[in-house]
């Protein structure tokens, strides 16, 4: 028997959309006063906040892979000060969850799929792979 991970409750899902919101803003209007980020430009891509609400990954994607080198280490290093800029646009919370910020995996996943596709073995397969067997 296998174990399965509980999906997000609605409240969850929640939570992590107003998280996602309002650190978007914040990066977007520069308030983190941290030259090397508020320079950066970053997309919050999803937050996946804890069944207790009191812990929220931020999955984040830079716009350029320049960007990528020690990004998520600046971004955890900066967790406690995000996590007091979000206390006042998310005062409906009980809790402030804490943060930890990783990058966002989909977009390499996606690269590499891409990167597979375009191999000449492969799209020789998909586009005449038919043809092929016939004849």
């Amino acid at each position: 028997m296998t174990s399965r991970r509980k999906p997000p409750s609605q409240r969850q899902l929640r939570v992590g959309e107003m998280i996602r919101h309002a650190l978007a803003d914040i990066l977007l209007t520069r308030r983190l006063d941290e030259p090397d980020l508020d320079t950066a430009l970053i997309t919050v891509t999803e937050v996946e906040a804890s069944p207790d609400l009191k812990h929220a990954t931020v999955f984040v994607r830079p716009l350029t892979d320049a960007m990528r080198d020690g990004l998520e280490e600046r971004l955890n290093a900066r967790a406690g000060r995000i996590r007091g800029l979000l206390a006042g646009p998310l005062r409906r919370l009980r809790y402030m969850p804490r943060l930890s910020f990783r990058l966002d995996p989909a977009q390499d996943h996606a690269s590499h799929i891409d990167g597979l596709l375009r191999d000449p073995r492969v799209a020789r397969d998909l586009g005449g792979g038919a043809e092929d067997d016939d004849g």
